[in-house]
């Protein structure tokens, strides 16, 4: 039987790669300016920075509908796939993974498998890549479920923010923590822990949240051998001081993915974010994409 992975476009796997495998992305929905276009497709993540440097400009996302999935399912389906693995970005951030069980029970689900991967941007694509590498192998629907998931239990995602602003408004952390944040002046280091939004630490300048978010990398790191991808939005300086920093830092880095960050994440962590996320699985079978963090279009 010939397994398909599906995802949805919070993954920001480099364009390649998702086609070398075939991996079906559906986007989730960005709206701004008073209208709506879907991740990547219609928005680009350079939209939703503007609009967010902008005074009094909103930008807000939706999930994929249950027919978005479906229309994706059934297209898979018809191509030749017996068994689907849809992997999506974390229950506890989005109602993505809520739409495509909707779907997954109308088409079956003795044919498809959703999971959640408790994370956002690579965290959920290195499981996704995992997956495809075992459905390419010929795996079974479990093994390429249990690809996934052990891949995702394999990360860790940490990001610093510029204001706690974006992901208060969006209801990713909470308004005290974030009004808190704001009138400390406070740069935070936070991490992805469950599926959630948490802070790790607090900081009071950028450097110093750069320098502590190297110094978790580091840590969590160890000697172990890595995979690492770099995020940002509207900041690739940021990103190349950070790539420069772990390649000297890291002794085990065996490949590195530098992505600005798309529409629906950068809509809620805002202009000047970064993140690096931790991969201790098997390596993306795909050559890395570690040039300096602007030339990355194909990534987004």
């Amino acid at each position: 039987m010939r397994v398909a992975v599906l995802t949805d476009s919070t993954a920001y796997l480099p364009r390649a790669l998702a086609d070398e495998y075939g991996i079906h992305v559906v986007p989730l929905y960005v709206v701004l300016a008073g209208r709506s276009g879907r991740e990547g497709e219609d928005i680009s993540s350079e939209d939703v920075a503007r609009a967010l440097s902008s005074r009094g400009q909103r930008v807000s996302t939706s999930r994929p509908t249950p027919g978005d999935f479906l229309a994706a399912y059934r297209a898979e389906l018809d191509a030749g796939a017996d068994r689907l693995v849809s992997v999506h970005l974390s229950a506890e951030l989005s109602g993505t993974w809520d739409a495509a069980r909707v779907a997954a029970s109308q088409v079956g689900e003795h044919i498809v498998s959703v999971v959640d991967s408790r994370s956002a941007a690579m965290g959920l694509g290195f499981a996704v890549v995992a997956a495809a590498r075992a459905a390419a192998d010929g795996a079974d629907r479990d093994t390429v479920v249990r690809a996934a998931r052990e891949a995702a239990d394999g990360t860790r995602t940490l990001f610093v923010v510029e204001t706690l602003e974006h992901l208060r408004r969006g209801g990713r952390i909470g308004s005290a923590a974030a009004v808190l944040g704001s009138a400390l002046a406070v740069k935070p280091v936070l991490h992805v822990v469950d599926g959630k939004v948490v802070p790790l630490e607090k900081v009071r300048t950028s450097a110093r949240a750069l320098s502590r978010l190297v110094q978790h990398v580091v840590d969590h790191a160890g000697d172990r051998e890595v995979s690492l991808a770099v995020h940002h939005l509207a900041a690739p300086e940021r990103a190349d001081r950070l790539v420069t920093e772990l390649r000297e830092r890291v002794p085990g880095l065996r490949e590195l993915h530098v992505s600005e960050l798309g529409a629906a994440i950068g809509a809620h962590v805002g202009p000047g974010s970064v993140g690096v996320v931790i991969s201790t699985g098997a390596p993306t079978p795909a050559e890395p994409t570690d040039g300096p963090a602007r030339d990355d279009p194909a990534a987004r």
